[in-house]
């Protein structure tokens, strides 16, 4: 099971990361769990990047989930070059690398969309609560226009993790359905289409919810 998490900074990424790397592991999975490189990158410099860093950055953290132990049965990337790439276009203008950001995003069987419902944190690397709302637009836009899955996932502490393993589950079933199932989800993608391109995280909450009732 390969799965990728997204989304705008201080989202919790790198804590959901962490705890379904560890779930996982309770379970008796090999789990290759890649580290965030921006924020590695950050630390180590202790600035953000510029345009022309950019690109190297993406081409790390494609290296760092693949570059995985024989025997692995997991991988969980905290982060992926789409988020590079979604930022290179917001702060830069530069979208060139939407092209091989968007093709390694189709390795993965499966990609979470973190919920914009925890307070923002203040560090070096991020920008202010101000362009939390624009990058999960772009990241759910690029998503969408390649035909790639993924799941908004919102909750606090543990109840974020359990409501993120409803949603692999989800997502796992479709990977090989069966007729009786395509039929299901195309039906319920026609209901919920207007919801996933909705800002609003009240309304999403209801929405992811009312799903896994």
């Amino acid at each position: 099971m390969k799965i990728a998490l997204l989304g705008a900074e201080s989202t919790g990424k790198t804590w959901l990361s962490q705890a379904l790397a560890a779930h996982y592991q309770t379970q008796g999975g090999h789990v290759h769990a890649a580290p965030e490189v921006l924020r590695l990158w950050c630390d180590a410099h202790q600035r953000t990047p510029q345009a022309h860093e950019q690109a190297a950055i993406a081409h790390d953290q494609a290296t760092a989930i693949m570059a995985s132990p024989p025997g692995t049965t997991h991988w969980v990337a905290d982060t992926s070059p789409l988020m590079t790439a979604v930022y290179s276009d917001l702060l830069f203008g530069d979208t060139s690398l939407y092209a091989m950001a968007l093709a390694h995003q189709s390795w993965y069987d499966l990609t979470l969309v973190t919920g914009l419902d925890l307070p923002w944190v203040a560090d070096v690397q991020r920008d202010g609560p101000h362009v939390r709302e624009p990058v999960t637009r772009a990241v759910r836009a690029a998503l969408d226009q390649a035909g790639l899955p993924y799941r908004v996932v919102y909750g606090r502490g543990e109840q974020r993790l359990h409501n993120a393993l409803i949603a692999i589950e989800s997502i796992a079933k479709n990977i090989h359905p069966t007729r009786g199932e395509q039929q299901k989800a195309l039906e319920n993608g026609r209901r919920a289409w207007r919801c996933e391109h909705c800002s609003d995280p009240d309304c999403e909450r209801r929405l992811f919810s009312a799903l896994i009732a």
